[in-house]
């Protein structure tokens, strides 16, 4: 096989396309498999010297990017601790840390492959992802409550809350309670207005079938279309205001331009239900105001606000502000009580609020990422339009390339912090196919063979470095950038344990 061949059927194995399928896509543009020149064994054999890792035993792998890593600076206040996985080759269990970001979407925060679910392998488990994280410890963990897992929070994060998943909670009520009735009246004791998120993503990306490589590589497409999602969430909170649709406008209207849309549309019900509240009573006492809020034509529904004037501070009986971060309709019936037109500091929760992101924000109010991402975007639209016409001429052809090709070491060398002078661009296709790094055959003794593609002397369209090869590494390593730590890899999409 040739380097090109080579690099070409590596590049397609990232999309998850079996190697059966590359050996009939080869096929094809060799204009038949008799000029292949190799077979699917060959390509089995090529794959695994590719993959072929120093000798030694792999017990434990951890995964967490630079991105990752801001994410739970800012939302790491409570983390999911889910060791429900096994969707790889080995059966080894993936365990995933993951939150909730402003938008109310699953972030991954780490994956860890680990080779046993002993309380040993949770302990280093839990130590390396202190490390990555600076050593910041979250308010609280929440775990489907296995013993191993329960033994491990407690030795490591003694001061930590630990609460169990409510979807584990869930499921198995539902497993082990035959009664539709009770599972219904369960989760809404449980829960109250609330719905938990569903965990559905992971298994879309993952088979059985990988291996530990191909199963890193789609782990990564997977986080990546997670903060594809959030990128387009950033996006649609700088689209203008919502409507109004409450009697509270003033209010309505602060929160719109406070919390980001999903947060708003979360908030919005409690404005709403608190139409619905009066209050009964109201107790002056030294260090508070009490109000006892009851639904209207419902006094046995009682709910006690207390209101510290002087420091601005609300609590209220339901707990629901210390349980999500948002005000409940029975704080909000006492803010119009007073006439408080807007939502107090000590109510808002930064975690939920546009401006979370903001110290590492761009002028335009984008995350710096995002605007990369949006700048990568318009560039491979433009190039599509402008290869559509410089590709139908050869003049232009070869104008075009050799521009890009200028373009792309000079960017690249100063993206690596080089200093030589360039030399020029290409001018003839050795010198092309050697800057991407594909080897160029020995030419033959017959007449010189012309590629269909580019129309150049010395190769065929199979390995010709404009067709596949160039395209795949200039998109490729733009997209991952020159930091290592801030590369795309690889949270709403969200997590799901079943799959």
């Amino acid at each position: 096989m040739s380097e090109a061949d080579i690099m070409q059927m590596m590049n397609i194995l990232k999309s998850g396309i079996s190697t059966l399928q590359i050996f009939g896509l080869l096929a094809s543009q060799a204009g038949g498999y008799e000029f292949v020149g190799y077979g699917p064994r060959d390509m089995y054999n090529e794959i695994a010297r590719q993959r072929r890792q120093i000798p030694g035993l792999l017990r434990n792998l951890f995964w967490s990017d630079g991105i990752s890593q801001l994410d739970y600076q800012l939302f790491g206040d409570v983390i999911a601790f889910d060791a429900t996985y096994k969707k790889n080759k080995y059966s080894c269990p993936l365990v995933i840390f993951s939150g909730v970001n402003h938008h109310n979407q699953t972030i991954v925060f780490a994956a860890v492959l680990i080779a046993d679910e002993t309380t040993d392998t949770y302990i280093w488990l839990l130590r390396q992802l202190m490390f990555a994280m600076r050593g910041k410890t979250p308010t609280s963990i929440i775990t489907d409550g296995a013993m191993a897992i329960r033994n491990t929070v407690r030795d490591v994060f003694s001061e930590v809350r630990h609460r169990l998943c409510a979807w584990h909670l869930i499921r198995n009520a539902t497993s082990n309670v035959g009664n539709p009735s009770f599972t219904s009246k369960f989760r809404k004791i449980m829960l109250g207005d609330y719905e938990i998120p569903v965990f559905k993503l992971v298994g879309r990306y993952m088979g059985s079938r990988y291996d530990l490589t191909s199963f890193v590589e789609h782990f990564q497409r997977c986080v990546a279309h997670m903060r594809f999602k959030e990128f387009n969430a950033d996006y649609e909170f700088t689209r203008g205001v919502p409507v109004m649709q409450t009697c509270i406008e003033l209010l309505e209207r602060y929160a719109a331009e406070l919390y980001t849309h999903e947060i708003f549309l979360f908030f919005r019900p409690f404005l709403s239900r608190a139409g619905s509240m009066r209050v009964l009573n109201i107790d002056n006492t030294d260090d508070c105001i009490k109000y006892t809020v009851c639904k209207h034509g419902r006094p046995n529904f009682m709910w006690t606000v207390d209101f510290r004037q002087e420091e601005m501070i609300f609590m209220c009986t339901c707990l629901r502000m210390e349980s999500f971060g948002i005000p409940c309709e029975h704080i909000v019936k006492v803010l119009v009580d007073r006439d408080i037109c807007e939502i107090p500091r000590s109510l808002v929760l930064d975690r939920w609020t546009k401006k979370v992101k903001s110290a590492f924000n761009d002028p335009s109010g984008f995350t710096r990422d995002a605007v990369v991402i949006s700048c990568q975007s318009a560039l491979v639209e433009f190039s599509k339009q402008f290869a559509a016409v410089a590709a139908k001429v050869p003049e232009r052809y070869e104008e075009t390339r050799d521009l890009i090709m200028g373009l792309y070491s000079s960017y690249k060398a100063a993206d690596e912090g080089t200093n030589q002078p360039q030399s020029g661009v290409a001018k003839s296709s050795n010198l092309y196919v050697n800057q991407s790094g594909v080897g160029s055959r020995q030419p033959s003794r017959k007449k010189r063979q012309r590629c269909s593609v580019c129309q150049m002397e010395g190769h065929k369209k199979t390995t010709c470095p404009w067709q596949k090869d160039i395209d795949n590494n200039v998109i490729e390593d733009e997209a991952n950038g020159s930091d290592d730590g801030d590369v795309y890899p690889k949270p709403t999409a969200e997590l799901d344990s079943d799959n």
